[in-house]
């Protein structure tokens, strides 16, 4: 007899499969899915289902938002935008103590604006602000602790992959999550400059002052931030006026990624390469992670663990609050051991009807997980941001990067606290929105 506990037993077996194992997330959740829908109804019957499904979810002409965008940051980072956008928040941040490692998080904040990848941010701004806050003598664990963390503002700070996948997922409005994530974005990334500024008061001598730069160079560098500003407005304001769908505005975010690096000289072929050659490996990834997310959310469906678990959680008699930040602690502890975006899709059949049944709305609940989701970026012992840091970086060892992100961690959670207290801050923008 199938019952909501075969669904937790599935799922209790992919995750020891996929800790212990090493198996591609993606791989497993498929598998896992085929063998528990073979289990539940029969070898036939899986077979028509998936194939139906994986045949709903890639026919889809909305998916085709995954590549767009992602190319878009490929070509933005093949054409060095982040030096340029570095090179301005320098000279207007860079005067103040710890204004390297708040340029830093200010430059992140920016390029993740065109870019909405951690692992692209973090290896881009590690090759960019490294060498100059080496050179102003900042301690190892301001720099590389600003470097890891800014760079998880790419998955907040829209257009966000993590925001595109989780709104294809639950069938809603990309546009309406992209503008509900924009001042959340805002916030997160200015608490993190407070929080380099605070780190900077109990230990002045980890960030000192750089040089100071006359109102003239400072105007005069905003032009280097005019190409994120382009792109990004661009985006914006098709999906607000209703005159691109969210798959329109990242294609033309990367025409116009193309066209302005090529009237700049910034873009060679081989870099046109690398780009496109980097944008199907990464979209194959997510697509894989999308199918397997699909096909394991169907056996999870077939056993009602969700609707089960939804009803169950939502009569126990404390406030819901309490079942929602139960919710972000699941989503931080899981973010310690495996992929964001992967454990996002494994939990989101579950808590997705959840947040549902407890009222919450859809898009302030898309924005709030990946607020938390994309701390699994920097916390050990798989924040993939971090171990890219102190790859590239030789002589900073693991230890000193977590050291450093531990101290930006509060951010998020005060980030979260605020949208709970005042949802307005998701919900304004996002209401503004057509489609």
């Amino acid at each position: 007899m199938i019952t909501p506990l075969t669904g937790s037993y599935g799922t209790l077996i992919m995750l020891v499969v996929m800790l212990f194992l090493r198996i591609p997330v993606g791989f497993v959740m498929a598998f896992m899915g085929f063998l528990g829908l073979v289990y539940a109804i029969s070898w036939d019957a899986a077979l028509g289902m998936i194939g139906t499904d994986l045949w709903q979810t890639f026919s889809s002409y909305g998916l085709t938002v995954i590549p767009m965008f992602v190319l878009m940051g490929q070509i933005c980072f093949y054409s060095q935008v982040n030096e340029r956008l570095y090179n301005a928040a320098y000279k207007w941040f860079g005067h103040v103590k710890g204004g390297l490692a708040i340029t830093t998080v200010m430059a992140c904040a920016g390029f993740a604006a065109i870019c909405g990848s951690n692992t692209a941010t973090a290896a881009t701004m590690t090759t960019v602000a490294l060498p100059e806050m080496k050179k102003y003598n900042y301690h190892p664990i301001l720099t590389s602790g600003s470097i890891a963390a800014g760079s998880t503002l790419g998955v907040v700070i829209p257009p966000s992959v993590v925001l595109v996948v989780y709104g294809i997922y639950t069938g809603q409005s990309i546009g309406k999550l992209f503008f509900g994530s924009f001042i959340p974005g805002v916030i997160l990334a200015g608490i993190m400059a407070i929080t380099v500024y605070i780190m900077c008061l109990a230990h002045p001598e980890w960030g000192p002052k750089g040089p100071s730069y006359s109102i003239y160079e400072r105007i005069k560098a905003i032009p280097d931030a005019v190409d994120m500003v382009v792109m990004f407005g661009i985006i914006m304001y098709s999906l607000y006026a209703g005159l691109f769908t969210p798959s329109e505005a990242g294609a033309a975010g990367s025409v116009v990624a193309i066209i302005v690096s090529l009237l700049r000289r910034r873009l060679s072929w081989k870099g046109f390469l690398g780009a496109v050659t980097d944008t199907l490996r990464i979209t194959c990834m997510i697509f894989m992670l999308v199918a397997g997310a699909v096909l394991f959310g169907r056996f999870l469906a077939v056993t009602r663990l969700p609707y089960v678990a939804a009803e169950w959680v939502a009569g126990l008699p404390v406030p819901h609050w309490m079942i929602f930040w139960s919710m972000m602690v699941i989503y931080i502890i899981g973010g310690c051991v495996m992929d964001a975006l992967a454990f996002l899709l494994i939990t989101v059949p579950i808590f997705f009807p959840v947040a549902q049944q407890m009222g919450y709305d859809p898009i302030w609940f898309g924005v709030a997980i990946t607020l938390v989701t994309t701390m699994g970026a920097i916390t050990p012992p798989v924040g993939i941001s971090a171990y890219i840091v102190s790859g590239m970086a030789k002589d900073i060892p693991l230890s000193t990067v977590f050291r450093g992100v531990l101290w930006f961690i509060p951010s998020y959670i005060i980030a979260i606290a605020l949208i709970e207290i005042f949802p307005q801050l998701v919900m304004f923008f996002a209401n503004l929105v057509r489609y």
